[in-house]
């Protein structure tokens, strides 16, 4: 079962906080707060980083589930 697996649950973890991420800086973007878009630009950068750690620990966990 998927729910056992610790691999699975950090990599949907790790999905969830790209979400989190992905929607505070829209949000911070949307409020109009941060004129010069530097704020949100930043956010946007953690969003990469949050979405390049979520996509090693999706293809590793696809990678160790295809060999048994």
């Amino acid at each position: 079962m998927l729910l056992n697996d610790p691999l699975f649950i950090t990599a949907a973890i790790a999905a969830l906080v790209v979400l989190a991420i992905l929607m505070f800086g829209i949000g911070t973007f949307a409020s109009g707060k941060d004129p010069s878009g530097h704020k949100a630009n930043k956010i946007m950068w953690w969003r990469i980083g949050a979405q390049f750690v979520a996509v090693v620990l999706i293809v590793g966990f696809a990678y160790f589930r295809s060999r048994g």
